[in-house]
């Protein structure tokens, strides 16, 4: 929706960065501030990532400003800072439409603008990907230079995929240009001594002011050149050490490093961009911001304010506090395992838990808040997470790693090379899988099944409800010793009544859940709220159809399989994850194995990216919603 340009005067009247650049400098403070009204009121309605676009506004501004876009190639890490990129490149009138079906994607989208260089909707791509547009553009000899310039936040910073990337550009020909935007904050506190180390990073603005000037000086009298430039730099960073009594990380990477600096000083930011932009070599410019900036309740706490949900602007009251206590309504899921995980680790001192900067996001910090010491967060790091948790089970402790679906398959060489191999005894929770929503495509936990399948001596199941949950987390942990993965979904369960007794599942063993003689209807995980459903619409329909909870893919259940396989009834399987490799794929293979001629139909996410929108759109766009599916099982029956 438009709004009335006496309301953004200036924002309303900037459908790209051309126009951004017509501003007078003097006008840039007054833009931000509309940038970040029109934020606080089209998000307070229409929810998105708050906290983290709020501290990146004069960021954003300055980048545009200084640099010509889309020529130049802006490159955004995670994308939780962008709204106002977006804003500015021609999508302010259709914000509203943020995150839902149709409409903008939460998340910068090189399928929605020439403005979105680069897929970002997980940590520390950015500046590979950048540094490889770099090295395309010196190749390709483009004329004028292109700059390319990778923005980064410090939680991103600590993954190992950005020092890879920063490693290799110290030590290759480009111009890359780094922009660090340290705001002390992820989506809980950074953890680290790399996060230490920026919280009290300093240097002298007085030395930043002395070095642009001999720089140029240099430049001009010639007596610095690419072939003579890492010797120099060196040698100015080894100065500097002396001078400073401190190292700095970056230069001892061999890049040049600028700041930091205050985000949040516009003025100040375009001055240094501007100085810096033409400069040879790669370069890191670190900026401080504050998350949520310009909002006090998103400043104060700005963990709540990520991804707040609707909210009154005037007051900070989020919807969700006006809520209440609903002691009746059934817990999210990942509830469900931090209470349950606490529970077991009292009972049992050797289990302890793991998490890659999402403690609130899986619930594991309700552990961490009862044993702080048996919780190990350790940042953006999947990888380093699955491999710390190896070598705490090769010495005897029972590890949980706890990690959304999308983000872990980043670590899964890990998996297979540092626990699978060894058969060590450590328990993957896999939360957000299947669809989740808004976040979409880069979110959705659709691969999960079908990989873990292919991973010798891994145990792969998926809770069908909050009891058989907590008895696949004691199965995992005190019953076997091996490999485990356990998937569930975003989102609440079905029953108010979680806190069941825990027992020991029999591992590669379902459940049947509905009797039937004209088809067999097999599913896996929580999809089986769906399948009941349709079960009961099909039976409406005049089709009589089992229903088998699976429980286990791996090992899969033989006397189902066989059961079935000597009925030659039809078999529908559903799933929510892709068709490449789950459950169909097992079934049907081990039919043609065995020889059984029973005809398979198999529902589940096709092979695409599924957009944005709400689980219940996605569900009934891929065909996985109750209408769907028994329509599968009714079609099957004829």
């Amino acid at each position: 929706m438009t709004e009335p340009e006496n309301k953004y005067p200036l924002l309303s009247k900037i459908d790209s960065p051309a126009d951004l650049r017509k501003l007078e400098l003097e006008e840039l403070p007054a833009l931000c501030q509309e940038i970040r009204q029109f934020l606080i009121d089209e998000l307070s309605v229409h929810p998105g990532h708050f906290a983290s676009s709020m501290g990146a506004v004069e960021l954003t501004v300055a980048l545009h400003y200084v640099f010509d876009t889309p020529y130049d190639r802006i490159v955004w890490d995670v994308g939780h800072q962008a709204y106002g990129h977006k804003l500015l490149t021609g999508r302010r009138d259709a914000f509203h439409t943020n995150r839902t079906r149709g409409g903008l994607s939460g998340f910068p989208n090189p399928d929605e603008s020439e403005y979105d260089t680069f897929t970002a909707g997980h940590a520390s791509n950015s500046i590979s990907a950048a540094l490889g547009m770099a090295v395309a553009s010196k190749l390709q000899g483009d004329n004028p230079r292109r700059n390319v310039i990778a923005v980064i936040g410090d939680a991103s910073i600590s993954g190992g995929l950005a020092f890879e990337g920063l490693n290799n550009a110290a030590n290759m020909p480009n111009n890359l240009l780094v922009i660090l935007n340290d705001n002390d904050m992820s989506i809980d506190a950074n953890v680290g001594s790399l996060n230490s180390y920026l919280g009290h990073f300093n240097t002298s603005p007085t030395y930043n002011r002395m070095r642009y000037r001999t720089f140029n000086f240099l430049k001009k009298m010639r007596l610095i050149s690419d072939k003579n430039r890492g010797r120099i730099l060196r040698f100015n960073n080894s100065i500097k050490s002396v001078l400073s009594n401190e190292q700095n990380i970056f230069e001892g990477l061999n890049l040049r490093y600028f700041g930091p600096f205050d985000g949040h000083d516009i003025f100040r930011i375009v001055r240094v961009l501007t100085d810096i932009k033409n400069m040879d070599g790669p370069r890191l410019l670190h900026l401080r911001t504050v998350k949520g900036k310009g909002y006090a309740p998103a400043e104060e706490n700005p963990a709540e304010w990520h991804a707040p949900g609707k909210f009154d602007p005037k007051t900070g009251v989020r919807q969700e506090q006006l809520v209440g206590p609903q002691p009746d309504k059934p817990l999210k899921y990942q509830d469900v395992f931090g209470h349950t995980l606490l529970q077991l680790a009292e009972a049992d001192p050797k289990i302890v838990a793991i998490t890659a900067a999402m403690l609130s996001g899986t619930s594991i910090s309700i552990m961490q808040k009862a044993m702080p010491q048996r919780v190990f967060d350790v940042g953006i790091s999947e990888g380093h997470a699955v491999t710390f948790a190896g070598g705490l089970a090769k010495d005897g402790m029972k590890p949980v790693v706890g990690i959304y679906s999308s983000f872990l398959q980043r670590a899964f060489d890990n998996i297979v090379h540092d626990v699978a191999i060894q058969r060590l005894h450590v328990t993957f929770c896999i939360d957000r899988a299947g669809l989740v929503g808004e976040d979409g495509v880069t979110h959705h936990g659709a691969l999960d099944l079908a990989y873990m399948r292919t991973v010798p001596n891994m145990v792969v199941s998926a809770a069908s409800d909050e009891a058989i949950l907590r008895d696949l987390m004691y199965t995992a942990l005190e019953a076997q010793n091996g490999p485990f993965s356990i998937r569930y979904p975003r989102g609440a369960g079905q029953n108010p009544k979680w806190n069941t007794p825990m027992k020991a599942l029999p591992i590669g063993k379902g459940r049947k859940l509905r009797d039937g003689n004209q088809v067999a209807l097999l599913s896996i995980g929580t999809i089986a709220v769906e399948c009941e459903k349709a079960a009961k619409l099909a039976f409406i329909g005049g089709v009589s159809a089992a229903h088998y909870d699976m429980i286990f893919l791996k090992p899969i259940d033989h006397e189902i399989l066989d059961e079935i396989g000597a009925k030659g009834i039809p078999v529908v399987t559903v799933e929510d994850g892709t068709i490449k490799g789950g459950l169909g794929s097992a079934v049907l293979e081990y039919f043609a194995e065995k020889g059984y001629d029973n005809h398979v139909t198999v529902l589940g996410l096709p092979d695409r990216f599924v957009k944005h929108g709400t689980v219940a759109e996605q569900k009934a766009e891929v065909g996985l919603d109750p209408e769907s599916i028994s329509k599968a099982i009714i079609a099957a029956a004829k």
